[in-house]
């Protein structure tokens, strides 16, 4: 057939301005962590606009990808073939987001695909074809009374109205209204017309932080992004986000990469709750990608909470962030009083038994005020369940199971009047006739009291006082007021409209005595986070040693002393946030192989192996923090070869965990 070859019939022509198009590939292979050249179609022209979801044919099968930009030409040296089509010319990866992810990915030994997963939700046309609203007026700016009680807080709401770039750690006071502070800080920033993205950690919290911004600003200003929203709703108002129609985006972990239009400010709420940690490669931190996201866009950066976190006391040593915390008059003002066992001569005088017993008199004493007052009282138990752990009666040893060697536990509950027998919590077996390997002894007691044993327990010393558990399944949000027993896991805490007479921390051991570099730090967490829902006149009792250094934050409400001494310990021990570590997980051979192939820069440092399971290794792998990206890039590329190898036994690699022990 004669005449040119883009004449033909049938045969696609390239488009003659920008033809060749850059996509990101869905692809989950570390070695294909790249942009790859595609020619765009004339009929597509106008469609392939950078940020486009598109379909395109690699290694021979159709996947999906994303447009990242269009050039005139390609350094490929080899014929590009065509995009197969244009899925949709939504714009839904903007260039901000898209620099934030390729940042995410380099910090965290990751891939751009995988990011741009949780950044991007996935498609539902017919929400996509519906338009949605215009932007509204900018919202009125708020008062700063509540603001006023911390000597830097009105300075932080001038600095978010006039422009300036603010970052700052948040101490929040006791019974602090932080969902108002913080709706506060979002109406602020949305007076000047720029957005806001406030991050939170659970359902509850959104649901109080959403209601505190509609009595600032008109709905249509604000939305709420979550996961129980459903697939259709979260996409429609992920799209209005996207296109500019509000300012203020609020929502849990999936929403850190929210396009926000001119993003002005962002905030993380209680940055030590371990729902700010994605579970999913490449295992990215709220806190941190926010951090890089005021960095990359001169946004103004808020992390507040309860108690502080090392890493939010880094970045107030390091001067990157100013600390924003109230006088300790105002904080006597309105803090609870707090006791611990030990914490004076006459205590043990009154209740000898008062450092064993799991209940003792203070607290009782702590309890009957609050109720006398008619005042709930809330009790927080490390676990739930029954008897979520036994142990023999005798010798202490744990008790198992003698068909899988499996923890026994109790169900609770009674069969034909008898208390219901002991079962294996892994392979279910009833065990009615325990006996002792170690000493033969057929008695059993409980290592752990769980919630649902705390409130009958609670019940019978409390005749008539109604008793409420929160946990597992059954999360409360809410509690009326009025003379009651709360009985919660932590993180389970429900919200009291006068707050609290009283708060009872039991089994402090429980939370102090785990394996964990962070149980200090997590302790305190979840202890500050129940006591500040006492009201002033409220009391707070925690059953731990009153001279353990978390104790003493606790009952000197200081979490500012306690976050310098961790990040102290963690720098002497060299442990992050002092260092930047990674955590390599893998078969023993395969782990063996990769830390053969590491070559770290001359501050890295290799700790372990030391086994997991029968089956898995884990090596610790730590550099000074200047360091941090080039170990990165290392673990990066070792992924990278990995892969193109197509070596059979996987590595798992998670930089800066929550989980180092």
């Amino acid at each position: 057939m004669a005449g040119e070859a883009g004449s033909r019939r049938g045969e696609r022509v390239p488009a003659a301005s920008m033809p060749v198009a850059r996509v990101s590939v869905d692809v989950p292979l570390a070695h294909l962590d790249r942009p790859f050249d595609y020619l765009v179609p004339a009929e597509q022209d106008a469609d392939a606009v950078p940020g486009c979801r598109v379909r395109v044919r690699f290694a021979g099968q159709l996947v999906d990808g994303y447009l990242l930009e269009r050039a005139e030409s390609s350094e490929y040296g080899r014929k590009l073939t065509f995009l197969d089509r244009v899925v949709s010319s939504e714009p839904v990866l903007s260039p901000e987001v898209a620099e934030l992810a390729r940042a995410v990915a380099d910090r965290y030994a990751g891939s751009l695909i995988d990011v741009l997963r949780m950044a991007i939700p996935p498609r539902h046309a017919r929400a996509e074809a519906k338009p949605s609203p215009e932007p509204g007026p900018a919202p009125v700016a708020p008062p700063e009374e509540g603001w006023a009680r911390y000597p830097l807080g009105s300075r932080l709401l001038e600095a978010l109205r006039s422009g300036r770039a603010a970052r700052a750690v948040w101490q929040a006071l006791p019974a602090e209204d932080w969902p108002a502070r913080l709706a506060e800080a979002a109406a602020s920033m949305a007076s000047t017309g720029r957005g806001a993205l406030v991050v939170v950690p659970d359902h509850r919290d959104l649901a109080r932080l959403h209601a505190a911004c509609l009595a600032l600003m008109h709905e249509a200003d604000v939305v709420a992004l979550s996961a129980d929203l459903g697939p259709s709703e979260r996409y429609k108002r992920w799209l209005a986000v996207r296109r500019g129609s509000v300012r203020v985006v609020l929502g849990t972990r999936g929403a850190t990469f929210a396009p926000v239009h001119d993003l002005g400010l962002v905030v993380v709420w209680d940055d030590g709750d371990d729902l700010h940690s994605e579970p999913r490669m490449p295992y990215p931190n709220v806190r941190d990608v926010l951090v890089q996201r005021a960095h990359l866009t001169g946004a103004s950066f808020l992390v507040g909470g309860f108690a502080r976190t090392a890493e939010a006391q880094l970045l107030v040593d390091s001067g990157w962030a100013h600390e924003v915390v109230a006088a300790r008059d105002t904080l006597r003002s309105v803090a609870p009083r707090v006791a611990a066992v030990g914490d004076n001569d006459w205590q043990e005088v009154k209740d000898p038994a008062a450092r064993s017993a799991r209940l003792p008199s203070m607290a009782f004493d702590a309890a009957r005020a609050a109720l006398s007052a008619d005042s709930p009282v809330l009790i927080q138990v490390p676990r739930r369940g029954y008897v979520p752990a036994l142990a023999c009666g005798q010798c202490r040893a744990p008790a198992r199971c003698r068909r899988c060697a499996g923890p026994l536990a109790l169900p609770g509950g009674t069969r034909d009047g008898e208390p219901r027998p002991a079962y294996c919590r892994w392979c279910g077996a009833t065990e009615a006739a325990y006996r002792c390997p170690t000493c033969g002894s057929r008695r059993l007691r409980g290592q752990i009291i769980g919630a649902r044993r705390t409130a009958e327990e609670l019940g019978r010393a409390f005749n008539g006082v109604p008793v409420r558990t929160s946990g597992g399944d059954e999360v409360l949000s809410t509690v009326p007021g009025g003379r009651s027993l709360v009985v919660a896991t932590p993180g389970a805490e429900p919200v009291a409209p006068d707050g609290y007479g009283a708060a009872l921390l039991l089994d402090g051991w429980a939370l102090l005595g785990r394996a964990d570099l962070r149980a200090a730090e997590e302790a305190l967490r979840r202890w500050m986070t129940a006591a500040a829902l006492v009201h002033e006149a409220g009391r707070v009792v925690v059953i731990a040693d009153s001279s353990l250094a978390p104790v003493q934050a606790l009952v000197r409400w200081d979490p500012v002393w306690h976050a310098r001494q961790e990040l102290a310990a963690r720098e002497e021990l060299g442990f992050p946030p002092a260092v930047r570590m990674a955590t390599v997980d893998g078969s023993r051979d395969a782990l063996a192989a990769v830390l053969d192939d590491l070559q770290l820069p001359p501050s890295g440092e290799v700790l372990g192996p030391v086994p997991l399971d029968e089956d898995r290794e884990r090596a610790l792998v730590r550099v000074a923090r200047p360091d941090g990206r080039s170990l990165a890039a290392v673990l990066s590329e070792l992924q990278s070869v990995r892969s193109a190898r197509k070596e059979p036994e996987a590595v798992r690699v998670k930089l800066d965990p929550l989980e180092v022990l």
